[in-house]
């Protein structure tokens, strides 16, 4: 699956351009970003894509040099357990 990447979201879409996953994160404070929001479509769920959205955004966030955090259930628990 290709992901693409703007500035504070990285998604995927179907072949009609639709969001079918996303992750969104944006900076609090100076050198810190919050993972707000993460969405697979059903049709995917079991993959891991969601995974793979939340360590695409954690990757992006630190080549930034900053500091992470999440309000995000999903990307809360996977942070516990992989960082």
């Amino acid at each position: 699956m290709q992901f693409f990447k703007e500035e504070n979201r990285i998604y995927a879409t179907n072949i009609d351009n639709e969001t079918v996953a996303e992750v969104t994160f944006y900076e609090i404070e100076n050198g810190v970003y919050n993972i707000d929001h993460t969405f697979v479509d059903n049709s995917l769920r079991g993959q891991g894509i969601g995974s793979k959205l939340v360590q695409e955004a954690v990757d992006t966030i630190k080549q930034k040099g900053a500091k992470i955090q999440a309000t995000c259930p999903f990307a809360s628990k996977w942070l516990e357990e992989n960082m």
